[in-house]
């Protein structure tokens, strides 16, 4: 579902894409149904960095500065949404990105017991929150943390 800016000649579409473990939001211009810009925000690999892309191919548009502006901040957004695990200390990224791509970021409430046993042998007590928050988006005792 898109976004639309306040003056409704824009709107910012989101997607995920499986194969390339990214976020996609794309300014689109609503009158003409067309993408102006597309940012690739990626959640997998701190190795990747989110990219901005233009489509060269298309017809010149004047995008207004605080149209740009108001896109640039959601792509901040959803860079400090989806890669703030990557700030943590190199070893915990390590560990959250194997417990992510050995798990694709869903665990079963059967499985939390153990996965949690595991992921304490591995990381200290105070960073478990951190941790178990970014591979599975839970606390420690087992809740959602956005449920």
């Amino acid at each position: 579902m898109p976004f639309p800016h306040p003056d409704g000649d824009y709107a910012i579409t989101t997607m995920y894409s499986i194969p390339d473990d990214a976020w996609y939001l794309e300014l689109d211009l609503v009158d003409e149904q067309r993408g102006l810009v597309t940012a690739i925000v990626p959640d997998e690999d701190p190795t990747r960095e989110p990219t901005v892309c233009f489509n060269l191919h298309a017809r010149h548009v004047d995008v207004p500065y605080e149209v740009m502006r108001w896109f640039m901040d959601q792509v901040d957004k959803e860079i400090l949404t989806s890669r703030a695990w990557m700030r943590l200390r190199p070893e915990l990224v390590e560990v959250i990105r194997r417990l992510r791509e050995e798990h694709l970021g869903v665990i079963g409430d059967d499985q939390f017991p153990q996965v949690l046993a595991e992921v304490r042998a591995e990381v200290p007590e105070v960073d478990l929150p951190a941790v178990l928050e970014a591979a599975f988006g839970r606390r420690p005792d087992g809740t959602t943390v956005d449920g």
